[in-house]
């Protein structure tokens, strides 16, 4: 009875190893999983939206983010950030210089009313 209980521990066991080594069917045991890839990245041909960037998920790799695909993101949010930077500077200029123009203008025209 002792050897019939042995022998069939070694079949379940070797039945368990076939069956996670793959049995020699392929090329290992496991078969190579694609990588994944950023499934909707952010839109190029307009600018970003706060949507956008809450809509953004990136796929998990073995050791957390694809970096590629974190990076690309971070790279494209910081360009459009110094864009916006540079054109509200550039519209704080001309406002502040129209506002200088007005002032001006506004200076001219009490002065000869002073006068009269």
């Amino acid at each position: 009875m002792f050897l019939f209980l042995v022998i069939a521990l070694a079949v379940v066991v070797a039945a368990v190893t076939l069956a996670v080594v793959g049995g020699g069917e392929g090329t290992g045991p496991l078969p190579e999983a694609a990588p994944q890839r950023l499934h909707d990245p952010l839109p190029v041909d307009r600018p970003i939206h706060r949507a956008d960037v809450d809509h953004l998920r990136f796929p998990l790799a073995a050791r957390g983010y694809r970096m590629a695909d974190v990076d690309d993101a971070l790279n494209r949010v910081a360009a459009e950030l110094a864009e916006r930077d540079a054109r509200i500077a550039d519209l704080e200029s001309a406002l502040a210089g129209a506002q200088a123009a007005a002032a001006h203008i506004s200076m001219e025209k009490s002065r000869p009313e002073d006068h009269q």
